[in-house]
C-alpha cells in the first residue's frame, strides 16, 4: 500500500470516488466496486469502506437514518 492511501485517498482518487458515488451508483455491486477500486488505484476493501462511510454521510445530510439500505426502509 502506498503512503498516500495510509491517510486516506488522494485528491485524484477522491474525485473518482465522488464521481462514481454521485453519477453512477451509491450502492455499487461487487463487480462495479472492483472496477471503481481499480480505476482509483485503491483496494476493494478501501473502496467499499469509503462508499459505506460516504453513504452514511449522504444519508445524514438528507435527514435519513445512516444505516438503512434504501429510502423505503
Amino acid at each position: 500500500m502506498s503512503a498516500e492511501t495510509a491517510s486516506g485517498p488522494t485528491q485524484d482518487q477522491l474525485e473518482i470516488l465522488e464521481y462514481n458515488f454521485n453519477k453512477v451508483n451509491k450502492h455499487p455491486d461487487p463487480t462495479t466496486l472492483l472496477l471503481i477500486a481499480a480505476e482509483a488505484g485503491l483496494s476493494e476493501e478501501e473502496t467499499q469502506k469509503w462508499f459505506k462511510q460516504r453513504l452514511a454521510q449522504w444519508r445524514k445530510s438528507e435527514g435519513l437514518p445512516s444505516e438503512s439500505r434504501s429510502v423505503t426502509d
